[in-house]
């Protein structure tokens, strides 16, 4: 599983003020509802993305079945970068507000001599102008698993107002290159011991201000 960066969303009364209080709070009881409004990409196509909410509310995971770059030998000229954008639908119990305040990636990569690889993620609200991003860059040779874990401090979280129900978008990105061995295939993926794609966001929760 994997996954790490940083972003916030809320859900409660449209008159309280704009931003949450800086004091953290244990996870809401309720249950937090996450569906995915639109799935694109050449890494998600269609049935091969789901989302599960972890029992206590904690982190959700992104789950792929088909996500994999290539480059090199007989691979598609388009293969070598492979993305996925998710645009997600998070209902959160009112008076809450949530970060996503680290991911962690994994996955497996079998890269020829002066081959690279590149698994990038950038995070935004609906509407928001603020974009997170994050580079993990791997060369060859290299045949191994390979994990990278993305932190935000908490001064840096990417706020939503509170009251204002915004879609949150994740954008990830798989990008190989041939280098030196063109003639030999290299390529990169983020898998799970299942042999599926699996990003775990995990959050940290806040509670609006009541007036």
């Amino acid at each position: 599983m994997s996954s790490a960066i940083a972003a916030l969303l809320t859900t409660t009364l449209p008159a309280l003020p704009a931003h949450p209080s800086p004091v953290v709070t244990d996870p809401p009881q309720d249950k937090i509802v996450i569906d995915i409004a639109t799935v694109n990409g050449s890494g998600c196509r269609k049935g091969t993305a789901a989302v599960a909410v972890s029992p206590d509310n904690t982190a959700f995971t992104v789950t792929y079945s088909d996500y994999l770059a290539q480059a090199g030998g007989n691979s598609d000229p388009t293969a070598f970068r492979k993305n996925c954008q998710l645009n997600l639908v998070v209902h959160v119990p009112q008076g809450f507000t949530y970060a996503i305040a680290s991911a962690d990636y994994r996955g497996f990569a079998s890269l020829q001599p002066g081959a690279t690889g590149l698994q990038r993620a950038s995070y935004y609200f609906q509407g928001s102008p603020e974009t997170v991003f994050k580079n993990h860059s791997f060369k060859g040779p290299y045949n191994d698993d390979w994990q990278a874990t993305d932190e935000t401090e908490w001064a840096q979280l990417v706020w939503a107002p509170c009251g204002v129900l915004r879609n949150f978008n994740i954008n990830t990105e798989l990008r190989v290159t041939a280098g030196s061995s063109p003639d030999k295939v290299s390529f990169m993926t983020m898998d799970s011991t299942d042999g599926d794609i699996s990003t775990v966001y995990h959050l940290a929760w806040q509670k609006c201000p009541t007036s």
